[in-house]
């Protein structure tokens, strides 16, 4: 990894799965210029899906989250570039599609708050993103490499 770079935990939803929407959300963050450093195509255990929800365990809507995180495959992903996590929250849109602006992934693709799609680690809460990636990865399941195009994408790249 870059002196630049942060890695992020992404997750494209059992909905974006069946929806045949993975192949959009990997191609609109690599275009973004942000690399891929690890994936996993996987059934979440209800075990890691608990651990994976832990802060909203008292909230009314913890059971849907974890039933409907649980319902199908998900594509989970480890992202790395500058300030990805918060690269990749913009990229997403606001949690509710019916409010997330077009161009984002959730205004063009969602409708429904509790089916949104993708999941990336918050930008404002600290140290979220590492924690997400150690919950879905072992570190030799990540790869560090320069990307070729990297000159053009970030300007100190060609020092």
């Amino acid at each position: 990894m870059s002196h630049h770079d942060e890695r992020t935990f992404v997750m494209a939803k059992p909905d974006a799965v069946q929806r045949g929407l993975t192949g959009e959300i990997v191609s609109r963050l690599e275009t973004r210029g942000l690399k891929l450093a690890g994936a996993k195509f996987m059934q979440i255990s209800e075990e890691l899906a608990h651990e994976h929800y832990a802060e909203h365990e008292d909230k009314p809507f913890f059971d849907d989250l974890v039933e409907f995180i649980t319902s199908g495959p998900v594509l989970a992903m480890v992202w790395e570039g500058a300030d990805a996590t918060r690269q990749v929250r913009q990229m997403m849109g606001a949690t509710d599609p019916a409010e997330a602006a077009p161009g984002t992934i959730r205004g063009d693709f969602g409708l429904d708050l509790s089916q949104n799609i993708i999941h990336g680690s918050d930008h404002e809460d600290p140290g979220a993103n590492e924690r997400e990636i150690d919950l879905f990865f072992d570190d030799e399941e990540l790869v560090s490499y320069e990307r070729a195009d990297e000159p053009w994408v970030y300007e100190d790249a060609s020092h």
